[in-house]
């Protein structure tokens, strides 16, 4: 039996009344649907079955594999034909191994326990929490900021920030390779556009010029503090050089950077030591800060308060549930003492590590020694099978290709954890020589 609360108003106070109701131990499904046979019914599923066909022809059509255990670096996952097998995971944004890490489930579950499920409300109407506060102040103090917002995504703030912020009268200059996410948000603003090449200063500076040439009020560079795909690092103190050489703000995502990266790891901004030269940072706590959900905006007041009043995402979507704000909360403070239990040292170690035995193999790895270590491949049919090969051999990973990459850029991203041990790193590598050998992509004669 499910006790049901029924809430009945009075004119000052509300008298509850329990009613019991049976609870079903499944839903009922409903009658499979057969949608009309329509001329317009007809013509849509043909555009989208031919959609799907080129997809496919072009060798990018993504099929999602299915786990069925907490994420980590060992993990299982289900088969085609019902069994599962176990894998070593090489894929997952679980930077720190922070995502079934006890203290952060048990205080998610407290959280849950204590705050309940969710909010069915939004921030402004009834939907904050003292928590919820908290996990802000939280984030300010760790960043040294004024204030901080939090939203169901980065994606979200993302989406949020550049039509909040600017418009028609401003300009954004936005790296060529930053996320989707932030891509879309400038699409939504009413902002100049104006795009330099990856990492690029001289190109950034003449940029620049042509938005000071359009008049521009106010001059906004958008960047990716690690571009997701290549583990790549902006060079973020040559970024403030030119942007205050020109009057402009800076603006950094930096999700794959946020909780492991600069000494006490606070991103990109603390790598490089210029957190008072950046003027916006957006970030997840759904990578290493618990890998749960969720993201936020963190800057001066006066930014944050025309957020939470005109940023459309967070207005109109439900606020984050309490469990989620348990888990970010409890992997901050784990981040806050990450130099003393060796958090940190065990991730940078992994890394370098794996990068070596792989480089020493003779393939190419992209990017800056960072935790994302892209496995250059090319073509992308190839990339899909050499990952294939990978996962009978108990190795997790998944090819990319376009449009997640540019064309005959096809690659394996494989992203280190403070979780894997050394003998998984070199498992990983071991199969990768021996597919590496099978397919052409190295030489016979490279060994470890």
């Amino acid at each position: 039996m499910m006790l049901r609360r029924i809430f009945s108003p009075s004119s000052f106070n509300f008298s509850r009344h329990i009613i019991l109701s049976p609870l079903s131990s499944s839903c009922t499904s409903a009658p499979l649907r057969t949608m009309s046979s329509t001329k317009s019914q007809t013509q849509f599923n043909q555009i989208l079955k031919t959609e799907i066909e080129s997809i496919k022809a072009a060798g990018t059509y993504k099929s999602e594999r299915v786990i069925v255990s907490p994420q980590n670096s060992a993990i299982r996952v289900a088969g085609k034909d019902g069994q599962t097998s176990a894998q070593i995971n090489f894929c997952a944004n679980n930077y720190l191994g922070l995502a079934d890490h006890p203290e952060v489930i048990t205080r998610s579950k407290k959280y849950l326990d204590t705050h309940g499920s969710g909010l069915s409300s939004v921030r402004f109407i009834c939907g904050t929490q003292n928590i919820h506060k908290d996990l802000e102040n939280q984030i300010t103090k760790f960043y040294g900021t004024e204030d901080t917002i939090l939203y169901a995504s980065c994606f979200d703030a993302n989406a949020g920030i550049f039509e909040t912020i600017l418009t028609d009268q401003d300009a954004v200059i936005s790296d060529a390779l930053n996320h989707a996410s932030i891509i879309d948000g400038i699409r939504l603003c009413k902002a100049k556009r104006f795009r330099y090449k990856n990492c690029d200063m001289a190109d950034l500076e003449t940029r620049l010029q042509e938005a000071d040439k359009a008049g521009a009020r106010l001059k906004l560079i958008a960047t990716d503090g690690v571009f997701s795909m290549d583990g790549k690092i902006a060079p973020l103190d040559k970024i403030c050089d030119v942007a205050e050489k020109y009057n402009a703000l800076i603006f950094v995502d930096d999700c794959h950077s946020t909780g492991f990266l600069g000494p006490n790891g606070r991103g990109t901004a603390e790598h490089y030591g210029v957190q008072n030269r950046v003027h916006i940072v957006n970030s997840t706590l759904g990578k290493a800060l618990g890998g749960a959900a969720g993201g936020y905006t963190t800057g001066c007041k006066e930014l944050i308060d025309l957020l939470r009043n005109r940023s459309r995402p967070y207005l109109f979507s439900n606020s984050l549930p309490p469990a989620v704000v348990g888990s970010a909360s409890a992997a901050l403070d784990l981040i806050e003492s990450a130099k003393t239990n060796g958090l940190f040292d065990h991730l940078w170690g992994n890394t370098k590590l794996f990068r070596k035995l792989l480089t020493d193999a003779g393939f190419t790895i992209k990017g800056d020694n960072h935790p994302i270590a892209p496995v250059m491949l090319g073509d992308a049919r190839l990339a899909g099978q050499f990952a294939e090969k990978m996962l009978q051999r108990g190795i997790y990973v998944v090819g990319f290709s376009y449009p997640v990459v540019p064309k005959d850029e096809a690659r394996i991203r494989v992203q280190l954890s403070a979780a894997h041990t050394e003998e998984q790193i070199r498992k990983a590598a071991d199969a990768f020589i021996e597919i590496g050998r099978e397919l052409g992509v190295i030489s016979v004669k490279s060994k470890l």
